[in-house]
């Protein structure tokens, strides 16, 4: 090659160094304005702010330069962490507790999507540089521990508490020194599929939100409507089942006729929401159908908090897992579901408590220790109005070790100004209420899994019916994979099953159960899933969140 085509090419890339070395020094600061800010009285907002001492701590130490701004705007840096402020709705926040409106006040355009920062005043950027921080520090914490504290709102909450031990400081000095900002923040989501999956969801329900039309006023259903009937909330609930893709558009008569084109539709939207697929519009389906894509967006972003809220657990592990809300549960083994069965929880004034427990043992045809609550509510006054009570029950009365009492000889006032000194037990058989087995996991709260001889309560699509304890549909098959052993065979667990007395056997391993209430979740399809709210426990939540 010629000098003459060599010596431009080696100017033009030697131009280019310079331009790129020139546009990448840092030319202006704030150093001193900084200083001044946290030294005077214009520490302002800042003054309410939670991580006020640790900001100022963080900017002392680096002489108080800016991380969030280069050169009178944005860096790097800073677009990125706008860029997670704005996305943090995904993750079922508010991109305004980050304060998203006041750093678009700083925007030359507002509007648009690229935001612009320039031409601003010294004290507009400390002001912009400050909010950043603070903002960094907000959505950091509310990522990793979540926004709202569950003990001081939820009693039915019963998890250890999530290790705080994260230094917030110490990363936003990594990000200084050139870490990512994008990948910092990735560390403090929740390390479960569901979080990933539930984001992608939301996204999702923001964009259907985007192109919604519909009005979505309440449309009140009492009773049942069948197909073939007329109702006054059938127009509008065809228009939601289009809307949700149920239904293709198509012309009617009669707007109010439940017809059989909506009828084929709406077992599909029962079919795809959990419910029992019986063509009926009833109270689940007329909640549900009543519910906007922005009731959906707030009920989504009430259990990403309960998902932020968990302690660290390991998902790949062989594990039980429970949704009360979903009345469902799954054994997992590595991430995939080997069984899954129906289970009935705990009544509104018995709710199910969340929280997480190791299996240990499983007790084959079992004795029913009556709770003492129970004795004294339900089984002593039933005693009082009939005398073959107990036998009739296959019940007996127990001494606080274990001996069997003549309950003609119990005196069933004793227990009126005090604790009744005796125990009741409901005896092995078909009619006992824990069924023929029931799996162990102890806990401060008295709750187990158990077999019920009321099977057909796994029919009903609302199944919270229990004093608090879990039962399970097909328990001889959840005992058999649970056991794990070939020697187990079906007919030995029925055998088990329908003795006089129980038999305990330890699994030999600890299997971790998780009790979860989740009314919506994500799978790995990234499909929404959504449940009815049966404790009601969503609202006071949202309401928090909102705050």
């Amino acid at each position: 090659m010629s000098k003459k085509i060599i010596i431009p090419i080696a100017l033009v890339l030697i131009f280019g160094i310079g331009l790129y070395w020139f546009f990448n020094q840092r030319r202006s600061d704030l150093t001193d304005e900084l200083e001044q800010n946290f030294n005077g009285d214009e520490t302002g907002f800042l003054a309410n702010s939670e991580f006020a001492e640790q900001i100022e701590a963080f900017y002392v130490e680096r002489d108080y330069l800016e991380v969030w701004l280069f050169n009178g705007t944005l860096s790097n840096e800073g677009k990125t962490l706008l860029t997670r402020i704005e996305e943090s709705k995904y993750d079922g926040l508010l991109p305004s507790d980050y304060h998203l409106e006041e750093i678009y006040e700083f925007s030359s355009n507002p509007k648009t999507a690229n935001k612009k920062f320039r031409n601003l005043q010294k004290e507009e950027k400390i002001r912009l540089e400050l909010l950043m921080t603070d903002g960094f520090f907000n959505l950091a914490h509310d990522l990793e521990k979540g926004k709202v504290d569950p003990t001081q709102l939820d009693s039915s909450w019963k998890f250890e508490e999530k290790d705080g031990s994260t230094d917030y400081a110490a990363m936003l000095k990594e990000i200084a020194a050139g870490a990512s900002v994008e990948k910092t923040f990735e560390n403090l989501y929740p390390n479960s599929d569901l979080y990933a999956q539930g984001k992608k969801a939301i996204k999702e329900l923001y964009e259907i939100q985007a192109r919604d039309t519909l009005t979505w006023d309440f449309e009140p259903v009492e009773g049942a409507i069948n197909v073939g009937e007329n109702h006054p909330a059938i127009a509008a609930l065809r228009r939601r089942l289009i809307f949700w893709e149920f239904l293709s558009p198509y012309e009617t008569e009669d707007p109010t006729l439940f017809d059989s084109t909506m009828f084929a539709g709406l077992k599909d939207y029962q079919k795809s929401n959990g419910m029992n697929p019986d063509g009926v519009i009833g109270s689940l389906v007329a909640e549900a159908l009543n519910k906007s894509p922005e009731n959906l967006l707030e009920i989504a972003a009430v259990n990403m908090e309960r998902l932020r809220w968990l302690p660290g657990i390991d998902w790949d592990q062989e594990m039980v897992v429970v949704n009360i809300a979903n009345y469902q549960l799954d054994y997992m083994q590595k991430s995939d579901t080997a069984f899954t069965g129906k289970v009935i929880v705990g009544k509104e004034y018995s709710e199910s408590p969340t929280f997480t427990a190791p299996m240990s043992y499983i007790v084959f045809s079992p004795y029913w220790n009556i709770p003492p609550s129970i004795t004294n509510e339900e089984i002593i006054p039933s005693v009082k109005k009939n005398k073959r009570y107990l036998t009739e029950k296959n019940m007996e009365v127990v001494s606080t070790s274990g001996e069997p009492i003549n309950a003609s000889e119990v005196d069933w006032n004793s227990g009126a100004e005090g604790e009744f000194p005796y125990r009741v037990r409901q005896k092995p058989g078909g009619d006992n209420s824990l069924g023929l087995v029931k799996f162990m996991f102890p806990n401060d709260y008295n709750i187990y899994i158990h077999d019920t001889p009321a099977r057909n309560l796994f029919e009903k699509e609302v199944r919270a019916m229990s004093h608090g304890c879990i039962r399970i549909q097909n328990p001889d098959q959840f005992a058999k994979i649970l056991l794990d052993d070939p020697s187990w065979t079906d007919e030995k667990i029925q055998e088990a099953m329908h003795q006089d007395e129980e038999e305990v056997v330890k699994l030999g391993r600890e299997i971790p159960v998780v009790i979860l209430y989740m009314t919506f979740w994500a799978d790995r399809d990234g499909k929404a899933n959504f449940r009815s709210d049966v404790y009601e426990r969503d609202a006071a939540l949202l309401k928090a969140l909102l705050n």
